[in-house]
């Protein structure tokens, strides 16, 4: 009896503080409204989505939270409600690599939250186009996978747009097996995904569908997409896609490697401003002589700058050239990382600074 008094208690404890949370909940939403209102009467075309902003307060909050939630569990808690915020503001709207369902619209909404209004583009030329239009105000594509690597098609991308990174975000692949109500699994002999799924799940397949027909489609929402009506086949793809379509998981996990994860990339018009924890991202075309990789990395390694990325790709203007894209820690306002960079602008063909964003929190 006393059991079940103490659980009484607990109960009304909690009914409390829940209506505690609610009156501040509230309290924040009508403090994001003020902001906006302040905002529009200073400017009217004034940027409501602060990337390095949004970023200090995060890490704020993961820095401050005393447990027993993780401090990456009660940051997701305050992303949501900072979404919500500022939806009442001006809601955001987010280009993605579609089509819904995809791995890329799970990356939007883990780093905007789920109240920012996503809009799936067939192709990545479509997302950068979206942005660039001004159509939306962000666009997220992929940029490298930790098991297949570099997306090239987004690295080439960039060497033609104005577009600017403005965050980034990476997000654990699990890739699971799937099939829609109709499929008879003991005949399944057709296996659909995108191409780096299937290379992802390489000995997984080897091992259990070694005769199934692997077929690659543009997406893995695609892949869900086909085998919904289809009785011989699967796909392969994650839980957004198998909700998204009504498809049943009947293996999960089947990546290669645990740690399989994807970095995605936010773009839109804007240059990002320090927030403390940044990274920078750029483009280099080195002059073709002896010595010019050393003649690249020389002033970062002696500024002292930890390069966390360095990529080769073919240059469209000539035969036998290349570009360099790279990634650094700091920001392109630091004096140290300034400094480096004005030394490389005199060394190269050409330099161009993609963005200096927060290093993704979530």
């Amino acid at each position: 009896m006393e059991q079940l008094e103490s659980l009484d208690e607990l109960r009304q404890r909690i009914d409390q503080i829940d209506t505690e949370l609610l009156g501040l909940i509230s309290a924040r939403a009508r403090c994001a409204q003020q902001v906006a209102r302040v905002k529009l009467s200073d400017d009217a075309n004034a940027v409501f989505y602060r990337p390095e902003r949004e970023a200090q307060v995060l890490r704020r909050i993961m820095a401050l939270n005393p447990g027993p939630l993780a401090a990456e569990e009660m940051a997701r808690l305050f992303r949501e409600v900072m979404s919500a915020c500022l939806a009442l503001e001006r809601p955001i709207q987010v280009a993605y690599l579609g089509p819904e369902g995809t791995f890329t619209q799970q990356a939007a909404l883990k780093h905007f939250g789920d109240s920012a209004s996503t809009q799936p583009m067939p192709s990545i030329d479509d997302v950068f186009r979206e942005v660039e239009a001004g159509a939306v105000n962000y666009g997220v594509v992929p940029v490298e996978n930790s098991t297949e690597g570099v997306v090239n098609h987004t690295l080439d991308t960039f060497i033609g747009s104005a577009l600017k990174i403005c965050g980034e975000v990476v997000l654990r692949i699990h890739h699971h097996l799937m099939v829609g109500q109709n499929t008879q699994r003991q005949k399944i002999s057709r296996i659909y995904s995108h191409p780096q799924s299937l290379a992802q799940c390489r000995k997984w397949l080897d091992a259990h569908y070694p005769m199934a027909e692997r077929v690659a489609v543009s997406s893995n929402a695609e892949a869900a997409r086909l085998v919904k009506t289809e009785w011989h086949s699967a796909a392969i793809a994650g839980d957004m896609a198998a909700r998204r379509y009504g498809l049943e998981i009947i293996a999960e996990k089947i990546e290669d490697r645990p740690d399989n994860s994807t970095r995605f990339l936010i773009i839109s018009t804007d240059d990002v401003p320090p927030c403390g924890n940044d990274k920078t991202s750029l483009v280099v075309a080195m002059r073709n002589q002896p010595g010019a990789l050393h003649a690249l990395i020389e002033p970062f390694q002696r500024h002292g700058i930890d390069m966390t990325r360095l990529e080769t790709r073919p240059s469209r203007t000539g035969v036998w050239n290349y570009v360099f894209f790279i990634d650094l820690k700091g920001h392109r306002e630091d004096p140290v990382v300034a400094a480096a960079l004005e030394e490389v602008q005199l060394r190269a063909a050409e330099l161009k600074v993609l963005g200096s964003y927060p290093v993704g929190v979530l």
